[in-house]
């Protein structure tokens, strides 16, 4: 879906339609995603070209997440408060030029050891899916989830 080139995001209005557009899109990227895990070990996929600089900026701007227990599961909060919003504003801001739609709205699961959920998921930019799911794919987060279906 492309915007006309008058489109002002400050000024337009929530448009009903176009969240649930956005929503599908979310919902169609993330079972295109449960799907490929289900098929192929994550720790021998990569998402983008750049999947080694994000694991290595998410490392250094989030150590928090080098404690495979808390990437593997935290909760939405931990990337709501307003110091989080801020320390991912700073990540994001690496990869604005390099990374196509990083800031497009997908989901992520909030629980590496659980497939997509209504308790298990929560919505984020696409460059934040990047960051948790490369670095669960390089420690073998996701691989359990081979066959299931």
């Amino acid at each position: 879906m492309s915007l006309p080139s008058s489109f002002n995001p400050e000024t337009a209005q929530n448009l009903e339609d176009m969240e649930k557009q956005f929503a599908v899109v979310a919902v169609e990227q993330a079972e295109t995603y449960w799907n490929l895990i289900t098929k192929v070990a994550g720790s021998k996929l990569r998402l983008t070209k750049y999947d080694d600089e994000i694991y290595e900026k998410f490392q250094e701007h989030f150590p928090e997440y080098k404690d495979l227990q808390r990437l593997g599961k935290f909760t939405e909060d931990e990337l709501k408060t307003k110091e989080a919003k801020e320390r991912w504003r700073n990540f994001i801001k690496l990869f604005e030029e390099k990374v196509a739609d990083f800031n497009f709205g997908t989901l992520l699961r909030t629980d590496a050891s659980a497939e997509y959920g209504q308790f298990t998921a929560c919505f984020v930019v696409r460059l934040q899916f990047y960051a948790f799911e490369i670095a669960r794919n390089k420690n073998k987060l996701n691989d359990w989830a081979v066959g299931h279906q």
